[in-house]
């Protein structure tokens, strides 16, 4: 798995953060876990394969956005065991 976070400027409000997910979900299929906050100024989604960040960036700026960057690292879920 592999989670990416990404920094978004111009969140205001909970619709903000909708409007976010939302263009995440469309623009990666496989996005699981999609999250977004408008107090972090930053979202965050998990996918098994690594994806195109350019075209994020695209979607999320034509939705009047700013998106300033994005990081993806390897991602172990956390839990009682481990391995």
């Amino acid at each position: 798995m592999i989670k990416t976070t990404l920094k978004i400027e111009g969140m205001m409000c909970g619709m903000c953060e909708a409007h976010i997910c939302d263009t995440i979900r469309k623009t990666v299929p496989s996005a699981k876990k999609v999250v977004a906050s408008r107090s972090k100024g930053e979202a965050s989604f998990l996918t098994d394969d690594a994806i195109d960040e350019q075209a994020l960036k695209k979607a999320i700026s034509e939705t009047g956005y700013s998106c300033l960057s994005a990081e993806s690292v390897p991602y172990e879920k956390k839990g009682f065991f481990r391995r």
